[in-house]
């Protein structure tokens, strides 16, 4: 009688405290306005695409259990969809977000309402556009809180700063998109990168409206570094101040100070930094970590952290003192890059599958498809030749006639295939010397078929085809583990001994190391259609995505949704 009593009594406080947690979740309804908008930068206006108005558009400000309903106005002149890039969407892929992956695009003059709810996540995300380039000026951060009561695994600050990572091109984005696209050549890299929508002080025409950031001397503030850019990865640091990291891709990790991060493109990365230093101003500044042999901005951007009793010169020279820099690694510099990936750890003990269900073997990297008249205007790339990009040698192409979600949900035939290749057609020596007869890959809408709660195990082997590149590999719907790493080609034999099944850090997204290999490890517990893909949009416009097909499980819990009634049609 009295375990009875004690069962009845935690049964009621575990009813309680679920109530409690439905009373202090959220629906937050917001409306996102798709409009172009004159932006002045490097000394010229464009008419850019903005959520309401704004570059870089609007912050999310929610807390894990809240729900969003955001309703997409398009009153631009492109077909557009949002992707809240790292929200999980458990059982909802129509809120996703990708064009023709989980929905057609929303046509001009149409909208559509996100609605998903922040199931058992919290940290730093974004948002972005998913068609084609225009991510380039639509985007913003999604920053979640923790459930009102619940800790942070660190002393939390009182204040933190979204620090929004772009590339801004002196033209129109899709332009430059529209002719790489006609040439098969590569597009022209940006002309400029910015910190929160700014190039900063190094650029013509942009003194005036370098972003500064006052702190009070003492102070610790969060930095949440949000890698928006379309192509580039980047180095980040701030002058004489050190940075404490304590989560990436929306997952804590085990804290550790370094003087720089490299942040691949839709990657983030939440630092401390502590103003310990002498009164003044400091730059923050980013620039490029390029590992591949191609043509990139080798500018660098900065914002400025103000001291607010930063002295002034006196005299002639009166007013502020100027910026202390930081030092960067050199653009090249993958020793850098790899030893801060290196450090990262989860938090406590991950729940890494120990177990292996379905074992992938997945090729990235680019390609060339070879041309019948190499003098044609459409033939530029290298040797007359249209730049390419595979998985598995299997080079993307997104339908048109439908999704591949609504095709797989309503049986619609035509739409796609289910034969993804699990591992390469051919073996060869990934990162050697590869013949110029493996070096065109095959196009198609292939998908490949996971089981519900199969553990998966994926070892993403870059190639040296063309050049060896870091691919920062997004994959939707996911967080997975990253379980190893290594340079030259994975060997199934030896290389798994040395995977970290303790600790490995949770990501979203992972880069490739330059001529080699990363392996990661998932759940496939959230049925749907999610595109896994390289996150430099040229090689995504190129063909380096595939999509996983997660079947459902038993009943409704383990079963995708109805899609909504305002669902865009093709």
């Amino acid at each position: 009688m009295e375990s009875f009593r004690r069962f009845s009594s935690l049964a009621f406080i575990a009813l309680l405290a679920s109530f409690a947690f439905l009373a202090s979740a959220e629906l937050h309804v917001r409306e996102f306005v798709i409009q172009p908008k004159p932006v002045k930068r490097l000394c010229r206006t464009h008419e850019s695409i903005t959520v309401n108005g704004q570059f870089p558009g609007p912050t999310l400000e929610v807390r894990n259990g809240d729900s969003l309903a955001i309703t997409v106005i398009n009153r631009a002149r492109y077909n557009i969809s949002l992707h809240w890039h790292g929200i999980r969407q458990l059982r909802n892929p129509w809120a996703d977000g990708p064009e023709y992956i989980t929905q057609c695009p929303i046509r001009p003059g149409q909208s559509y309402t996100y609605r998903f709810t922040i199931e058992d996540q919290e940290g730093t995300l974004w948002w972005h556009a998913h068609s084609r380039w225009l991510r380039a000026t639509v985007y913003g951060a999604l920053i979640i809180y923790p459930r009102l009561g619940s800790p942070y695994p660190f002393h939390m600050p009182k204040r933190d700063i979204p620090i929004l990572l772009g590339e801004w091109r002196d033209r129109n984005p899709m332009d430059v998109l529209r002719q790489a696209q006609f040439t098969g050549a590569a597009a022209n890299v940006s002309d400029a990168y910015t910190i929160n929508g700014q190039p900063g002080d190094l650029y013509r025409c942009s003194r005036s409206e370098t972003v500064r950031f006052p702190i009070f001397p003492g102070e610790t503030v969060q930095l949440r570094v949000i890698n928006a850019g379309l192509n580039q990865e980047l180095f980040f640091s701030v002058a004489n101040h050190q940075l404490t990291v304590v989560e990436t891709d929306s997952a804590y990790t085990k804290p550790f100070t370094t003087s720089v991060i490299m942040i691949g493109p839709g990657q983030t990365t939440n630092v401390l930094l502590t103003a310990n230093q002498r009164p003044g101003r400091y730059y923050m500044a980013a620039r490029a970590y390029n590992s591949a042999n191609a043509p990139f901005d080798n500018t660098t951007t900065t914002a400025i952290l103000e001291y607010v009793n930063a002295p002034t010169r006196r005299g002639r020279g009166r007013g502020q003192i100027a910026p202390v820099f930081p030092v960067l690694p050199g653009f090249n510099d993958t020793a850098t890059a790899t030893a801060f990936s290196n450090r990262l750890r989860y938090w406590k003990r991950a729940p890494v599958p120990l177990q292996v269900d379905e074992n992938l073997f997945f090729t990235v990297g680019l390609g060339l498809i070879n041309c019948s008249n190499p003098n044609s205007p459409r033939c530029q790339g290298p040797n007359g030749t249209r730049f390419a990009a595979s998985i598995n040698n299997q080079s993307f192409v997104l339908p048109r006639r439908n999704s591949i979600m609504q095709a797989y949900y309503q049986g619609m035939p035509g739409i796609f295939t289910t034969d993804f290749p699990p591992v390469p057609p051919v073996q060869f020596d990934y990162t050697g010397n590869v013949s110029r007869g493996l070096w065109q890959p095959v196009k198609g809408t292939k998908t490949y078929k996971l089981k519900y709660k199969a553990n998966v195990q994926i070892v993403l082997q870059d190639t040296s085809i063309v050049t060896p590149e870091n691919h920062p590999m997004h994959l939707h719907g996911y967080q997975f583990y990253v379980v190893g790493s290594g340079f030259g080609n994975f060997n199934p034999r030896t290389d798994p001994a040395r995977f970290n099944l303790f600790d490995p850090p949770e990501r979203n997204t992972i880069g490739t190391p330059p001529g080699g290999w990363v392996a990661i490890r998932f759940v496939a517990d959230n049925p749907g259609a999610w595109i896994m893909h390289c996150h430099i949009d040229s090689h995504l416009g190129w063909g380096l995505a595939m999509v996983f097909l997660v079947e459902n499980g038993r009943g409704q819990l383990q079963s995708v949704q109805a899609p909504p009634l305002d669902l865009p049609r093709c």
